[in-house]
């Protein structure tokens, strides 16, 4: 293997983030605390909440948000089967029944047909997951009538019309961990315009010093990622710049090419550059690996193939046989990313 090795992903941290965790440390409250609360009300004016609810990872952010609109046992919780595990770990903590929808295949999400194919009265909430940071359309998806829990764990920033998504649904949740847009090592946020809903939600972010009892748990995030988030909170912007940037380059330099690019009529953040490409997938990942370069399935395995569910998701299955994901972020450099094309365009040639 090379030593110089592009790898599918990077998190872009430096001096600000290494000193603002310093300062919390040295000030000897490293646990939830002022920090937190800064980052929350950063975090909802950023996306344009009331506000936020900050946790220890976006798949806390989840089980608290489905717990806090009443969704438990008998009740129907609706997801993409293309999509990572967390979604269903959350809808399966609740007791929750998950239903899968199948997606479309131009953005990779969720649809309002893809909805109504799976609803019923049993259904009390929809989660959409705007893939690889391209939204969803929210306005069809409202239409189905089930609530909508937004997922921004790819897609914090992005615009839906004139507002950001995670400002549409009955609440957003968004993910911090290491690779994503947002990249505090761990931490979630559960985000809402609904003051009881969010009063819930950090009644059951802890479980010490209560007046009664019932069963909450311990998700609090530490003052320690709070301080490393707002600094990300910060750069955000710039770094979104920076990732359509490199995009652009990709859509020039593979216009021609035999890979299907990403497109769609809304914004995108580009958390991950997805294309297309008809045949010999594992191929191509085992040979850029060799060249240095690591490719990777935007998503691990659909769920219902976990779940041995064998029709009903055409173009989930389709996306899992075609999509490729290519490293783009903000400190990947124009000469890396020439190696990247250059590897794509010798196997499609």
């Amino acid at each position: 293997m090379r030593k110089n090795i592009i790898p599918h992903s990077r998190p872009t941290l430096g001096k600000e983030e290494a000193s603002a965790a310093a300062k919390v440390v040295m000030s000897g409250h490293v646990s939830q605390g002022p920090r937190v609360r800064e980052f929350e009300k950063a975090l909802s004016k950023f996306v344009g909440v009331r506000d936020a609810v900050a946790v220890s990872s976006g798949t806390a952010a989840l089980h608290l948000g489905l717990l806090a609109m009443g969704i438990g046992k008998k009740d129907e919780v609706i997801l993409p089967s293309y999509v990572c595990t967390a979604p269903l770990n959350a809808v399966c903590q609740t007791g929750a029944r998950p239903v899968l929808a199948d997606i479309e295949m131009e953005s990779f999400n969720i649809s309002s047909g893809g909805v109504n194919d799976v609803k019923t009265r049993d259904s009390k909430a929809v989660i959409v997951p705007h893939m690889f940071g391209a939204p969803a359309d929210m306005e069809s998806i409202a239409g189905t009538g089930v609530p909508i829990i937004e997922d921004l764990a790819h897609s914090i920033g992005v615009f839906y019309g004139r507002k950001r998504a995670g400002s549409f649904g009955r609440c957003a949740i968004a993910s911090f961990y290491a690779n994503k847009m947002m990249a505090a090592g761990e931490g979630g946020a559960v985000l809402s315009n609904d003051k009881r809903f969010l009063d819930s939600v950090r009644d059951l972010r802890e479980y010490d010093n209560k007046e009664d009892y019932e069963q909450r748990y311990n998700y609090k995030m530490s003052d320690i990622l709070a301080a490393v988030g707002m600094v990300q909170l910060k750069k955000l912007p710039t770094m979104i710049k920076k990732r359509k940037k490199l995009a652009k380059v990709y859509d020039k330099a593979l216009a021609a090419s035999g890979y299907v690019l990403p497109k769609g009529e809304f914004d995108h953040v580009y958390y991950r550059y997805v294309v297309r490409f008809s045949e010999g997938i594992e191929k191509l990942l085992r040979q850029a690996k060799e060249r240095g370069v690591l490719l990777a399935r935007p998503v691990y395995k659909p769920l219902h193939r976990y779940l041995e569910m064998r029709t009903g998701f055409r173009n989930s299955d389709n996306a899992y046989s075609t999509a490729i994901s290519l490293p783009i972020y903000p400190t990947l450099s124009r000469q890396e990313q020439n190696r990247v094309i250059k590897v794509l365009m010798s196997y499609s040639s």
